[in-house]
């Protein structure tokens, strides 16, 4: 009898522990899949240029973007601008410089690939940020560089049934398969030749079916 109570406990512990083992790893799982989600949006980050460098740095990343098919990773990149007055024998007009010479502004996904990308395209010296790691611009620090971002409140989610009601796609109707906060827009299929097709629409051309 006392052995039979001893096997019964001991597969009472280890069917507790099998348990607790399962839901550590499945709380292991949600972490990882909100720090993946957290990793894929898009972010505004500044890389130094050689001077003189930084419009082709941006044609030579762009040329990398469709060649590698890294659009939905590296989103824009820019080269601020800005409008200003000379005087130059007693006539005024207006020219077009650049806002920082030396620096070019990215809006990315950060990961391997893209920080491999961006930082050995010829040209660039490194990211802006503490020994060279890539630190975000905060919303204070796009203000003053013409970038806004609008985080526009929406009512649906994966799995919802919407109605496009503006674009390219208006009128069709679809579940929404993907969200993506970084570029502000959901992806649905769609039926194109014949067979479904993956596209995405801005956030601001959807509605939910009620």
């Amino acid at each position: 009898m006392a052995e039979t109570m001893t096997n019964v406990m001991e597969e009472a512990a280890a069917v507790a522990e099998a348990q607790m083992a399962d839901q550590a790893s499945a709380q292991e799982e949600v972490q990882a899949a909100e720090q993946k989600d957290q990793s894929s949006e898009a972010k505004w980050y500044v890389v130094h240029t050689y001077s003189g460098y930084e419009n082709k740095v941006k044609a030579n990343i762009e040329k990398t973007i469709e060649n590698r098919n890294l659009g939905e990773r590296i989103l824009e990149v820019r080269v601020p601008m800005q409008d200003v007055v000379e005087l130059k024998d007693g006539a005024r007009r207006t020219v077009s410089k650049k806002m920082f010479p030396g620096y070019v502004l990215i809006n990315m996904v950060m990961d391997d690939d893209t920080w491999y990308v961006v930082r050995n395209t010829r040209g660039v010296t490194g990211f802006v940020g503490p020994g060279s790691k890539p630190v975000p611009l905060t919303e204070a620090e796009m203000k003053p560089l013409g970038i806004h971002v609008e985080n526009v409140s929406v009512d649906f989610g994966e799995g919802d049934t919407i109605a496009v009601v503006a674009g390219v796609w208006k009128d069709t109707i679809g579940v929404v398969q993907r969200m993506d906060f970084g570029k502000q827009c959901a992806t649905i299929n769609v039926e194109m030749f014949g067979r479904e097709t993956p596209v995405e629409i801005s956030f601001a051309e959807i509605t939910r079916m009620r």
